[in-house]
């Protein structure tokens, strides 16, 4: 079973993200549940999406303890990070969130700035993420993904959600 947590603030498209992956995991064959909170000023404020995936029967649609945090914001980081299990990754936007002291394994990716840079909008930050969690995780295949993705984005975005998910992807090594 792994738990996921994506977060950062409300508008960054993290839920969307969540909501993509549950549906690529399931996609596989596999359990999936996917739950979202946002504070009260949704956009703006500290959002997440969890995902739990397993190969059985989920008894609890919650994550106790996530394997995966993924942070897009300094805030996010310091609010949804601090339970990350022992063994767990923290991935996080390297330019969002300068702090990552106290944890173990932290992939390191600049990834509003990869989708500013390459394609011209922070507003694909969400599928680059989507793109490293894949490639660190590799909770779900990278074709699956692509599937899961061009079924939830609108069709005139495909092509550049596709590109998203690639740089995402390739930016881990």
């Amino acid at each position: 079973m792994q738990q996921l947590r994506l977060s950062g603030s409300g508008g960054q498209g993290l839920i969307t993200a969540g909501i993509i992956l549950a549906e690529a995991a399931i996609m596989e064959g596999k359990e999936a549940v996917q739950s979202q909170s946002y504070g009260p000023e949704a956009r703006g404020g500290a959002s997440k999406a969890e995902v739990v995936i397993a190969d059985q029967f989920i008894y609890h649609p919650k994550v106790v303890r996530p394997d995966i945090v993924l942070a897009m914001t300094q805030q996010a980081a310091n609010q949804y990070a601090s339970d990350l299990s022992d063994s767990g990754v923290l991935i996080i936007d390297e330019d969002l969130v300068p702090e990552s002291s106290g944890f173990k394994q932290v992939v390191k990716v600049p990834i509003t700035r990869l989708a500013v840079e390459k394609l011209g909008r922070d507003l694909f930050a969400n599928i680059v993420a989507l793109g490293v969690l894949v490639k660190v995780t590799e909770v779900v295949s990278f074709e699956t993904i692509q599937q899961a993705v061009a079924k939830r984005v609108p069709a005139a975005f495909v092509d550049k959600n596709m590109e998203a998910l690639r740089i995402g992807y390739e930016a881990v090594l």
